[in-house]
Order: C-alpha cells, then sequence, then structure tokens
C-alpha cells in the first residue's frame, strides 16, 4: 500500500516538480490557500485554520511553504510575512496533528543557506558551521527551530531539514531574471562579481528530498546545493554563451543595487560557499553537479 505524502507550498518552485519525482511510489496530497484538485486541502496559515482531513491517514510532510524572498522590498510588514510564513506554518501543522493525536513518519523541512550569512571569498561553510549574521540568517535560525517540536514532541519519528542554496530553474526563480537582462544585450555581474552563488538544479533539489524520504535512517540537517559553487560573474558568462550573448557593461557597483533592493540587495551580493560533502557520503549523487551541465540542460 502507498504512503501519504503531504505537500506544504503547493504553488511554490518546488512543490508540484518534486511531486512529480514521488507519484510512482506515493499517494501526493497539497495544502493550499487555494485548492483546486481533489488531493488539495485548505488552509490558511494567518488565521490559523486546516482541513484537517488533508492530515488524516498521512504518513510524511515535506514542509516547503514560505514566502518568496527575492519577490518585494524588505519592508518591516514583508519580513514579517516572510518569517511568519515559515515558523506559523509550521506551528500550524504541530498543532494540528498533536490536537487530533496524528503521528507521522517524517517532517522533512525546506530550510536555506541564508543561515550561514555571508563570508570570505575562500570560507566553506558546512552543516556544523555556527549561524551567520543578518535577517535571513534569523529567519533560517527560526525556521528550522520551528521543526524541531515535531521530534521532541514525538508527533514526527524523524525531522529533516534541508538549507537549500540557489535553486536554478527554467520557468521561475532566480535563472529567468538573470537570463532577461542578458538577452537584451543588457546583462552584467552584480556587485564584485566574485561573491560565490551555491547553486542546484531543480531536478537535484527534487531528487534529495526523495532521497532523504526514502532514506528513513536520515535526519538531521543537510545542504542541498551543488558540489561546485560558482562566482555570480561566471554564472552570468554562461548564461552568456547559452544564449550567445555577449557581456559589454561593467559590474552594477553595490551601491546601485543597495538604493534599488534596499536590504534584500544582500541576497544578490552575499558571498556564501557551502559545501554537500555530507549528503554526497550517504549515496546521493548530483545529475547536474557542474553549472555548464545545468545551463545546458535549462536554458
Amino acid at each position: 500500500m502507498k504512503e501519504i505524502v503531504l505537500i506544504t507550498g503547493a504553488n511554490g518552485l518546488v512543490a508540484k516538480r518534486l511531486a512529480q519525482f514521488l507519484l510512482p511510489r506515493f499517494h501526493i496530497r497539497f495544502l493550499s490557500r487555494h485548492p483546486k484538485n481533489g488531493n488539495d486541502f485548505k488552509w490558511d496559515v494567518e488565521k490559523q485554520t486546516i482541513d484537517i482531513k488533508g492530515l488524516l491517514g498521512v504518513d510524511h510532510i515535506i514542509h516547503l511553504a514560505g514566502a518568496d524572498i527575492s519577490e518585494k522590498r524588505w519592508t518591516k510588514i514583508r519580513k514579517e510575512e516572510i518569517l511568519s510564513s515559515r515558523v506559523d506554518s509550521a506551528g500550524l501543522l504541530l498543532k494540528n496533528l498533536s490536537e487530533n493525536n496524528l503521528r507521522i513518519k517524517s517532517f522533512i523541512s525546506a530550510s536555506a543557506i541564508g543561515y550561514y550569512g555571508s563570508s570570505d571569498l575562500d570560507q566553506k561553510f558546512d552543516e556544523t558551521s555556527s549561524k551567520g549574521n543578518g535577517f535571513l540568517a534569523d529567519v533560517v535560525d527560526q525556521w528550522e527551530k520551528a521543526a524541531d517540536p515535531f521530534l521532541l514532541e514525538r508527533v514526527a519519528e524523524r525531522v529533516v531539514k534541508i538549507r537549500t542554496g540557489v535553486i536554478l530553474a527554467k520557468e521561475r526563480g532566480v535563472l529567468p531574471k538573470m537570463a532577461l537582462p542578458v538577452k537584451y544585450h543588457v546583462g552584467s555581474p552584480l556587485g564584485t562579481g566574485q561573491q560565490n552563488i551555491s547553486w542546484i538544479h531543480i531536478e537535484d533539489i527534487c531528487r534529495i528530498y526523495q532521497f532523504v524520504l526514502e532514506r528513513s535512517d536520515l535526519q538531521g540537517v543537510f545542504n542541498a546545493v551543488s558540489p561546485f559553487p560558482v562566482p555570480n560573474k561566471d554564472l552570468t558568462i554562461e548564461i552568456a554563451r547559452k544564449l550567445r550573448r555577449p557581456i559589454f557593461f561593467p559590474s552594477i557597483p553595490k551601491w546601485v543595487l543597495k538604493m534599488v533592493f534596499g536590504e534584500m540587495a544582500s541576497v544578490l551580493l552575499d558571498n556564501c560557499k557551502v559545501t554537500s560533502q555530507k549528503i554526497e557520503k550517504e549515496g546521493f549523487q548530483f545529475k547536474y553537479p557542474d553549472i555548464k551541465e545545468a545551463l545546458d540542460n535549462l536554458i
């Protein structure tokens, strides 16, 4: 009999693609603010309501819900939305599982390498590295702590946290935003262009969730990034190569980016070189470890 996996963040970049990977082996349900299909169940994090039928019989929860950090300028209200969408949503799940005496085998929570903050160009982060500074590091810290009670209160048999890098996908996310100016001959590196981007192909992040889900012995924190981070300048050049466009313009200065994006510019400017050795030692093999192969597939 197939086990049931409940995925939150139904409209996010990863959820529907991940479901395609899991469908052969699992029954899939989604939690959504606007249910459309028979396997969609309504929830509202702000109102702290959930259709309890969506939780009945669930074996595993993959918690992907979270407001897009790059969608809007980081006003005080937006910061609250970014945090609440991650922390309060986990609390809503825990509360309803606990009150209805429901137990699950796995609670697998999305997380982010923003936990590590920024660093010198040569510094590498692994899962044992200390928390960094800044808004994103604080958000991720609380995000991960919101997952711990599932294990402590014995609602879940195990908890896994996936610290995800910059996801490269064809339809949405960072890649189309970077490719657009390059396509129209106005692309250029950001800041110094030397800041490392720890990235991952959309297919590989889905495969990591599948890998962790199917390996019931795994728990704790895992970085989900390609083994080979790439400087922002090199990524821009590779996109230009694939689109057959030249790069005419010099790097966009930091002060310009900070003026345009405010505090959110840190997403573009912070250097974060993250290692994937822990997940690889468990036997995971990347399909797209190299940026050239990844872009050849995506563009």
